[in-house]
């Protein structure tokens, strides 16, 4: 059987271009979170797959990479279904992980806890332009402050570091569950439907207000309610006092106070932030994960498919593994789908180094491969990078390969002279 040079469908190989973008934002993460107080935390790439199963995570839970049973427990001769072959799997995010990890650790933590995780996840979705089955994923969470300080702190640092990475005139969405049920209720769809009626609903911005409609109908419901439901949407702004004119026309079908926080978010990150994007309130927005319980949040960038960042609060998670509700709230960013966009716009790493690069002929004698290794431990203790590489035949390729990777001195050494080039 022949090896195969190409990576696994939907992973990929990164180019040492691709990998300085990637550093440079993965210490950006690290400084911006880190400055909001964030505490940078890890997990196992490998859960039990009853916590993976939990029917916490939407969809995701058909994308597992699961992971067969080993030695004496694997038995494939008794075995009648895949719980009996399997024991656990790749984590698919990064929620229930943390969830796991603050349940078994939550007497060592500081109260409320802010966590930072990065690392990669594995789904077995199908591949497209920002999206593999091997990503990295990274998260803030603030574990255990049950009021809106969560939420404005995880938008305010998650923006923060847009910023800081170049990005502006993004828009933050945002939405609350409670609203999402108080409109339904509000309009005689009863508990059982909701989550039908959000899986068509989050189609909004595919298949408009009218394919909506054909959807909600065409699954038996009402048309005076999906009508009435509709209306809601088409009268109410995308800001504060949209959520606030909800608050009184929904006073019916759901807590007033939970509107007014929404509202209240809205209001402060708006008051607060230096960061050029918009905060907008769209009662459409659904997300999908079964776990959020209060206010999610989507990042959109223009001109990108999909959202480049999302997350919510989820007070019911952690009780799941305690048995005692814990308030949750988190935010994670597309860290691929960044890449991919700092990529097609041709970023560079600013303030980077000046990189040199010493080239030496084939066929030097020692003495003159020694100097020139030399003269770059000597640049190299002063802090300066410094590659030292054979000369190709091809010189000129092979200098504009380093320039790509960010060498803009060279040093040439020859068997009978040197020449310093720019």
């Amino acid at each position: 059987m022949s090896l195969k040079k190409k990576p696994v469908t939907g992973m990929k190989d990164i180019l040492p271009a691709e990998m300085q973008v990637r550093e440079f934002v993965m210490n950006q993460i690290r400084e911006t979170y880190g400055g909001f107080g964030f505490n940078s935390i890890e997990t196992p790439c490998v859960e039990h797959i009853e916590n993976l199963s939990s029917k916490q995570g939407g969809d995701n839970e058909k994308l597992i990479f699961k992971i067969m049973k080993r030695g004496e427990k694997l038995n494939l001769e008794t075995a009648q279904m895949e719980n009996d072959l399997v024991d656990s799997g790749l984590r698919y995010d990064l929620t229930v992980p943390l969830s796991r990890y603050y349940s078994n650790n939550a007497a060592a933590l500081p109260a409320p806890f802010k966590s930072l995780q990065m690392g990669s996840v594995w789904r077995a979705d199908r591949p497209q332009r920002g999206r593999f089955r091997q990503f990295v994923q990274c998260d803030i969470d603030i574990l255990g402050d049950p009021t809106r300080l969560a939420e404005i702190e995880l938008i305010l640092a998650t923006t923060t570091l847009l910023g800081k990475i170049g990005f502006k005139g993004y828009t933050v969405r945002i939405n609350d569950r409670n609203i999402l049920k108080g409109m339904a209720a509000h309009c005689g769809f009863s508990e059982e439907s909701y989550d039908q009626v959000f899986i068509i609903l989050d189609k909004m911005d595919k298949i408009g207000m009218d394919g909506v409609a054909r959807e909600l109908k065409e699954a038996g419901y009402q048309e005076e309610n999906v009508n009435n439901y509709l209306a809601l949407f088409e009268t109410v702004t995308r800001d504060a006092s949209g959520v606030r004119s909800l608050k009184e026309a929904l006073k019916d079908a759901m807590d007033p106070e939970q509107a007014e926080n929404l509202a209240a978010i809205i209001d402060s990150v708006s008051a607060i932030t230096t960061s050029q994007f918009k905060i907008e309130f769209d009662p459409t927005l659904v997300r999908g994960m079964s776990y959020y319980t209060g206010t999610i949040f989507e990042i959109l960038v223009d001109g990108f498919p999909g959202s480049v960042g999302g997350g919510g609060r989820y007070d019911k998670m952690i009780g799941k593994f305690t048995g005692m509700d814990t308030p949750a709230c988190g935010f994670s960013i597309g860290f691929e789908r960044i890449i991919t966009i700092l990529m097609e716009e041709g970023f560079t790493v600013p303030g980077s180094e000046e990189r040199f690069a010493f080239l030496i002929e084939k066929g030097v004698s020692d003495a003159v491969m020694n100097e020139a290794v030399k003269e770059a431990m000597n640049e190299r203790a002063k802090g300066k990078t410094v590659l030292v590489s054979q000369m190709n035949k091809n010189k000129k390729f092979q200098k504009e390969s380093l320039i790509k990777e960010g060498y803009t001195q060279f040093k040439e050494f020859y068997k009978e002279a040197l020449k310093e080039t720019n």
